[in-house]
This record gives structure tokens, sequence and C-alpha cells, in this order.
């Protein structure tokens, strides 16, 4: 075994007695040969080159290399020469002893000596632990499987180039930076690539929804299979990789798996050092760790309570490190990190807090055309964080405006559209002035691109008599498309008219000039598929919308494509999440489907039996035929719905915006004044409308004979047995402001009666705005309008039903039976009760 001291070793041919050298240098002995270890040792050679005799571990039989550019040589940009920091020469100038390929396994702190793997042991003055951080391995079955990979050094990239030679599937796990990274180079290698990520938003801690959206999509159209919102289940084969399977049993071949989840800092050498060690190896200001004699910089550490894994601040600590080497000791306080990245050529940047909240004010701008999106979020007039997409010039000033804490109200509204047109603004006074601006556009200067509508054409429909936005949109089509000329449309109505401006129909909500009509016609016209590109393509002013238009949105994509959008459950309102009724003291209230009103005895023990199972305080007989079982505690929730499932029972959707009941009663079959099979026919209307969503609550109602003993005319859809056939009606209300149904038209038989039922229900999710009931829709529309639908166009009726049916085939899955399976258990987790303290005299 080797061992080697902190002193220079003496010439040969001198006496046995140890002869120092003239000026002994103290030892410094590195552990790690990456990007933070040699920059400390950069930046102290600066400082002062002759302080210390230096020898450097590296774990790779590399030289040091620059591990962010590893990307590039998957993708064949660059060969490894090519991201070579310190070559051979260098460490040979700067008398830098390097052992390459045999990494340090033990550190002796009494002995002030390390081990490496080989055997060898060499004594230290100074340790420098940068052992920077390991690849996280999700532990699931099949982790260890050959073609099993992470994505961290030279030696991952080398299998990956492989694999790639040999062609076929792979799927890269995990969907931040080095994920997206390795799909991407996989991709121009000519694999078939499918990303798994578990969040909803691909590289959530450096994007919002909103640019996450618009990553995934740029991603999608360059080839890539691009899944969130996806757990991994298993990683599946016999002997080697040939899959992934989801937890929703979807199941992904592959013959190469990546696990990019992400990292953690490398501790263990540390630990068993006896190091104090947190998330990171403990260090103070100066990257000293718990021993003074031992010092730790890069990913490996943790300064404050914080760990980092971004360049700028290990550059930072490698600075304070080496001050503090050399006697000068600054300090190191910690980093304000940004994030400026090109992902797969793709450039994204983020800042400081882009999580909002209160307090706070969020400053869009989106381009669709050009697929850039801004969003600058504002505290007490100074910037606290920052996204930015396809366009990033300007992050750089937005980050030392947020590092600063620079007041920005002077600017405020021209802080979105960038540094130069600020200044500008700034040094010209009103000159900048968007009125201004806009008045001295010549008449044939394009206001809506997508439309080709110029100033002039603008002006001369508002000099005609459209004297709102949603005229102008009406007439001329500015601003009627995308939405990005609303600012420009409502300048010019302010420019021609003045005070004079008619303000237009309500917009969906503060977050975007459209209306519900508007968007509704939009998502259809543009083909819309998700919330992030409807806000997105529609312009919305806030980057992740709001509680009224995230639900809309939501339900106008559930209904424009059915079988095609996947309900995003977190747009819902609570009730519908957790597919019960919360109740003021927090438990949950449950309601079983009962078909038109009828029960039986299996059911109703069931019910009996939850009730006393799950010691519910109350059960109580609803206005709809229903039992309410009241007090489930929401933990207890998949159990209840497990034991009803049992019996053949359904969720009754008491909760959703959706089909509730079908009352009846109980017709010819018993009562001597029946004249139809009102029971029959509420069970046959109740299986074929249950499940579906509905912009509110719809109920229906049959009643046997003109007695109305249903209801069935305050209902949103009632049918009145005659004796000559079924009377319908429509836009029934029994709430707050009662309002009796209109007549819509009488039919003959049962099956007209289903169909007119179907043909309605369409025409109302259709059109309806999302929190509009039946009866202040047909109030709007008129009943003419939808009798002239519904009954005198036939051809349309029947396209109206089989648009229902087809929805229904998608809908019609009880959503307490996946909950009781398992799904979305998280939701339903016990949350821990806080008591006081009993106050003891």
């Amino acid at each position: 075994m080797e061992f080697q001291d902190g002193i220079d070793p003496v010439a040969d041919g001198e006496d046995d007695m140890i002869v120092p050298s003239a000026v002994v240098r103290e030892h410094l002995v590195v552990v790690g040969n990456g990007m933070a270890g040699c920059r400390a040792v950069e930046e102290l050679l600066a400082r002062d080159a002759g302080r210390y005799r230096v020898t450097i571990f590296g774990a790779e039989p590399h030289v040091n290399y620059n591990r962010i550019m590893l990307s590039p040589v998957l993708a064949g940009e660059k060969d490894f020469e090519d991201i070579v920091i310190n070559d051979r020469a260098w460490y040979a100038d700067n008398g830098i002893e390097l052992i390459a390929g045999d990494p340090v396994a033990a550190i002796d702190r009494a002995a002030k000596t390390v081990t490496s793997l080989s055997g060898r042991t060499v004594g230290y003055d100074k340790l420098l632990i940068a052992t920077g951080s390991d690849p996280f391995i999700i532990p699931v079955p099949g982790k260890d499987l050959p073609g099993v990979i992470s994505f961290r050094d030279m030696k991952d990239v080398d299998m990956m180039l492989a694999a790639a030679a040999r062609g076929g599937d792979a799927v890269v796990i995990g969907g931040g930076l080095l994920g997206l990274e390795a799909a991407h180079g996989l991709t121009l290698r000519g694999m078939k690539v499918t990303v798994i990520h578990l969040m909803p938003t691909l590289m959530e801690r450096q994007l919002d929804e909103a640019a996450g959206w618009l990553l995934k999509t740029a991603l999608e159209g360059r080839g890539q299979t691009i899944l969130t919102g996806a757990d991994t289940a298993e990683i599946y084969g016999d002997g080697k990789v040939e899959g992934v399977r989801l937890k929703d049993g979807t199941q992904i071949p592959a013959s190469l798996v990546v696990m990019a989840v992400g990292i953690r800092p490398s501790v263990a050498l540390a630990r068993e050092a006896g190091l104090d060690v947190g998330r990171g190896i403990k260090v103070d200001d100066h990257m000293v760790t718990s021993d003074p004699d031992v010092l730790a910089v890069g990913e490996c550490v943790e300064h404050d309570g914080n760990v980092y894994g971004l360049v700028a601040p290990l550059w930072d600590m490698c600075r304070s490190l080496a001050d503090g080497l050399t006697d000068r000791h600054t300090g190191y306080k910690g980093s304000v990190t940004s994030t400026k990245l090109k992902v797969a050529g793709l450039d994204v940047f983020s800042a400081g807090d882009f999580s909002g909240g209160e307090g706070c004010e969020d400053i869009v701008l989106r381009d669709a055309s050009r697929g850039v999106y801004k969003r600058v979020v504002v505290r007490d007039d100074r910037i606290v964080g920052a996204v930015l997409y396809g366009d990033t010039t300007d992050g750089s000033w937005y980050f030392e405006l947020l590092k600063k804490g620079e007041d920005i109200s002077a600017i405020r509204d021209l802080l979105i559209f960038g540094r130069a047109y600020a200044a500008l603004g700034a040094s010209g006074g009103g000159a900048l002035d968007p009125k201004a601006a806009v008045a001295a556009l010549s008449d044939d200067a394009e206001i809506c691109g997508c439309n080709g509508v110029s100033k002039g054409q603008v002006v001369a429909c508002i000099a005609a008599g459209n004297g709102s936005l949603d005229a102008v949109r009406g007439s001329c089509k500015a601003s009627a498309s995308c939405g990005s000329c609303t600012g420009l449309v409502e300048t010019l109505l302010a420019l021609t008219l003045g005070d004079d401006v008619q303000s237009g129909p309500k917009t969906l909500c503060k977050c975007t000039s459209f209306t519900h009509d508007d968007v509704r016609r939009e998502i259809v016209a543009q083909g819309i598929r998700s919330i992030p590109e409807a806000m997105h393509k529609l312009h919305w002013s806030t980057p992740d919308g709001c509680a009224s238009c995230r639900p809309a949105l939501n339900y106008y994509l559930l209904c424009a494509l059915p079988g095609d959008y996947v309900d995003d459950q977190q747009s819902r309102f609570v009730n519908e999440r957790m597919h019960a009724n919360i109740q003021k003291d927090g438990t949950y209230s449950v309601v079983p489907r009962m078909w038109g009103g009828l029960t039986n005895p299996r059911e109703l023990r069931a019910i009996a039996d939850v009730v006393e199972k799950y010691n519910a305080p109350m059960v109580k007989v609803t206005g709809g035929q229903r039992l309410d079982i009241f007090g489930i505690r929401k933990e207890d929730l998949p159990a209840v719905w497990a034991d009803l499932n049992a019996a053949g029972m359904v969720s009754g959707h008491a909760y959703g915006k959706s089909l509730r009941t079908v009352k009846t009663c109980v017709g010819s079959e018993w009562c001597r004044f029946g004249t139809q099979d009102s029971t029959g026919l509420g069970v046959k209307t109740e299986r074929m409308t249950w499940g579906s969503w509905m912009p509110h609550k719809f109920k229906i109602a049959v009643s046997g004979c003109p007695r109305n003993c249903a209801e069935a005319t305050i209902k949103d859809f009632g049918v009145v047995c005659v004796d000559s056939g079924y009377e319908l009606h429509v836009g029934g209300n029994g709430g707050i402001h009662v309002r009796a149904t209109d007549l819509l038209c009488k039919v003959a038989t049962e099956q007209e009666a289903l169909d007119y039922c179907a043909a309605f229900i369409q025409l109302y999710r259709e059109e309806a705005r999302y929190l509009e009931r039946t009866a202040p829709w047909i109030e709007r529309v008129g009943v003419d309008y939808v009798k002239q639908r519904i009954v005198e166009d036939e051809a349309g009726r029947e396209a109206l039903r089989g648009r229902f049916l087809y929805s229904q085939s998608f809908s019609q899955e009880d959503p307490w039976a996946r909950r009781a399976a398992g799904d979305e258990a998280e939701l339903h987790q016990h949350l821990a009760e806080v008591r006081p303290l009993e106050t003891f005299a």
C-alpha cells in the first residue's frame, strides 16, 4: 500500500533523515474531479498558485469535462474532446497529481488520510470533498435489469449511444432537464422515445403550467411521446429490459430505459467519515464542514439549509472557498438562482418564486403565432419571479431587477415588453403612450393578423355603429380569433368614441376578454385540446387561470372532445373531485343512485350496513327520491363506496354539474290514475343519461298522469304522461327562483321521449354557458329557438342525439368504483387532528 504524507519527498542520494523542502506546502487533496472540484482548484491557483500541493481523485477515467455538455455529445453535436475543461496539460502545468478512475472509498479524519478503492492511501493537510450528486433511482421492480441506466456521466452516454446504434424504443423516466435532453438526443439518434413524467407539468421546478405546455407541445411536434401525470409501476423484461408498465396498466415497449427523475447530494463518504450531514454535507460560509480541515463544495453540500444543483451557485461557493483557503474569508451568503436553458434547442428561463399567491400580481404576455410566453411575478412593486419561453433575451435583465429588489413601478406598464422598450419609454416620458402609438398608425396598418383587418377597417366598423368590443368582433372580425389584438381594438374604440364606448357582454372571467360563447366557439374552430392550449391561443392574461375559468374550460373541452380530452380533476370544484358533498363539519354526504327512485332489499341492507359500520349520524330521504348518508369521513369514502358497489349501487352524482336524479311516480302499474308506465320510462331515462356532465346540475322527472305527482313541470326536462302519449317540458326550476317549464312538444312513444330528451340535453350541453341552468338559458335564447332545433329540425335532432349517446359511451363509468379500487388514494388520506392542550391549574 502506497502512503504519501503532506511533506514533499526528498531527493535521491540524501541521508535517511527527512529534509523538508525550502518551502513546505500544505497538501490539499480533492475528492472529485468534476466541475466543482476543479473550479475550486482554479480559483485557488488564481489567488496563490504556490500555496498548496494538490492531488485530485476522480471516479471516472477522464480529465475534468463539462457535464452540462453531455447532451450535445449524446445528440451527436459534439465529441468528448469538445467538452473537456481541463486537459492533461493543465494538471501537469500546475503540478497537480490526478488519480483518475480510482475513487476515494474512505476518509480517516484522525490520521488525516484518504484511501481509494484500489487501496491507495494519501495524507492531507486540507481535504476538499466535491463528490457532486448521485442519480435517484426509483424503487420499482425491474430497476436493476440490464438496459436500465441513469444519465450522469460519459459511461451513461456511451451506453445510450450503443443502444441507439441497435435501434428500437426507449423510455425516459423523468421530464426534467436531464430527462428531456436524453430524450432529445436519443430521438436524433433514431430511437422512438416516450417520456414518462409523474407531475402534470414538464420541468415543474423551472416552468409554470403554461410554459410547460408549450414545451410539451414543441417536443411532441418533434416526434416524442410525452406522458405527464404518469406513474411508473414496474420495468419488465426477461433477463433484460423489454418495457415499462404504468400504474394505470399502460405498457410501453422499450429496449432502453433512462432514469432521470432527479439527483441527491452524494454524502455517503462524508457520513461514513462522521461529518455533519443533513440533506447535504453541512458547511459554513467558507465551505468548511464540521471538521475544520475538511471542506466541501458543489452539489454535495448543504449551506444554510439549501442545496444547489445549478452552476452559478457552485461557482460562488468555489470563490468563497478559495478566499478562505488563502486567508481572505469573504464568505458565501447563498445564491438567488435563475435558470436559462436550451432544452432540445428550445429556449426557457426562470428565476425566483413564480408560484404566485397572495399579494402577487402576474404580468403575462402570450404570442401564440411565435410560440412566446412571458410571465413576470410582482409583489410590492418588485419582481419576485419570472418565467420565459421562446424568447429569453430579457431573462438576465429580469434576474438583475429581482436580485437587486429594484422598484419597477415606473416601468410597470412596459416591463413585460423587455429592457429596450422599457428604457425607451422611461427616457421618452409619454412618447410611448399606448394610445398615442396606436393613433399614429396608418390606416393600412394591420391590427388583426388572424383575420387580416387593418386599422382603417376597424375604425370604419366602429364609425358604422359598432360601439363595443363584441360588436366589432361580430362585424369586421377583429379580435375574434386568438384575441391577441384585443388591446389594440379597445384602444381604437376609446380613440374613436371616447366615453361612449359600450360595455359588451360579460367576459368568462377577469383572465380573458372573451365571453363564454367566444371560448366555446374558438375551442372548436381552432381545434384546442387542453386548458393550457386554450389559455395560450386565446391569450389569457394570467398564467394558470382562476377558479372561475378553469372549471369552465375543463367542461367546454370535455363536451367538445368526448373520448379524447382527459378530465382535469384539479380544475373541478371540491365536491366533484371528492365525488361526495362536503358538509359544514368537514365530513361528506354520500348519495347512491337509485334508478328512477326504485330500490330493493339488497340495496337497503347495504345502506343500513354502511350507516352502522361507519357511524353515519343521519340518513335522509331527498326530494329526488334518494337516500342521503351524512357524516362520512373523507378517509372512509373509498371503503363506503366499495360496500355500496358490492350491492350493485353506483354514484348518484349528487355532488356534480351533471344528471342528478330522474324522479318518478308509480304510474299505470299501481296508480288508478296512471296513463303510462312512468316508472319504467324514468328508469330507462336515467340509465341513458346518468354520468353525463352538464353546464350545471340537471334534474328530470316523469309523471304518470296530468296530476303530476313527480313534479315534472319544475324540472330541467320533464315528461307528463297522457292518454295519447307524452308531453315533454323543458326549462323548469324549483330552486330559489321557481320557474315552470315550457312545453316543448308532445310525442306518441317512449322511444321518441327518450330521443327528444337526449337531443335536448346535448343542445344544452353544447350551447349553454358554464354554471347556467336550463331555466335562464331558455329565457336567454327563447323556447322558440329550442323548438326549432329539437322539434322542427329532424336531422338536427338526430345529430344531437347521436352526439349525446357517443359522449355517454365515455362518461358512464362509475367514479366510486375507481376510487374504491385505489385510484387517487392520496385524496382520501387522513389529516392529522390538532387539539388544543389542556390547561392545568
